[in-house]
């Protein structure tokens, strides 16, 4: 099968993408509004990390049905832009997984989607924007930019780049060399339609050409 993406529509394309593209990280972000008076809370599965020097991350929220800005990305769109100019990505183990799928709910502009799944909004060191307490890992970013690729688009695709400014993590969580244990972690990831998978099942392969031999 061959497919020239230009025939597609935006739902076909979608399901493509999630069905080839997994297992997918979930970014938990978290937002104030620029006026300061609501927070946000949305996962997404559209995320990965940038680079280390500086530490930057991104993640990718579509634009709605009518081709608008949907809360997340109203409201960590730089300053310049109308929006906070910054935001929180928490990570989602295995115990939170049912309150970060809950916070994908549809709520009114200002409504707070951490009351409704049962999470904790800590707000952040160097930015206002919430993390989400309950999460091991935490990253607070101030937006360096948004990159629209498809501006007023139905599910136009926005890519956010933020500066890692803050890093939180849990103790209890650090193994004996000072690294991220990932069996203490427990991620969750994104798969297709409604599918999840555990990271649990892994396995160790040595770099490069060695990798050939084993």
């Amino acid at each position: 099968m061959q497919l020239d993406p230009a025939t597609l529509d935006a739902e076909r394309a979608y399901k493509l993408l999630i069905g080839a593209i997994m297992p997918r990280p979930i970014a938990v972000v978290g937002t104030r509004s620029p006026d300061g008076a609501s927070v946000n809370l949305a996962p997404f599965s559209f995320f990965c990390g940038v680079g280390s020097n500086p530490v930057t991350l991104c993640f990718c929220p579509a634009s709605d049905e009518a081709g608008g800005e949907k809360d997340t990305l109203r409201n960590a769109k730089p300053v310049a832009e109308g929006g906070s100019g910054e935001f929180t990505v928490s990570v989602a183990p295995h115990r939170i997984i049912r309150q970060v799928v809950a916070a994908a709910e549809g709520l009114g502009y200002g409504e707070s989607e951490f009351a409704l799944a049962g999470l904790t909004p800590i707000d952040g060191v160097q930015v206002r924007a919430p993390r989400v307490a309950e999460s091991p890992v935490a990253f607070e970013c101030r937006t360096m930019q948004v990159i629209r690729t498809n501006p007023g688009a139905p599910s136009g695709g926005n890519l956010v780049l933020g500066r890692v400014v803050m890093i939180h993590v849990d103790d209890a969580v650090i193994d004996a060399r000072g690294r991220i244990d990932p069996a203490q972690l427990d991620l969750v990831g994104r798969m297709a339609g409604l599918g999840y998978c555990t990271t649990r099942d892994r396995f160790d392969l040595p770099w490069g050409r060695a990798a050939l031999e084993r």
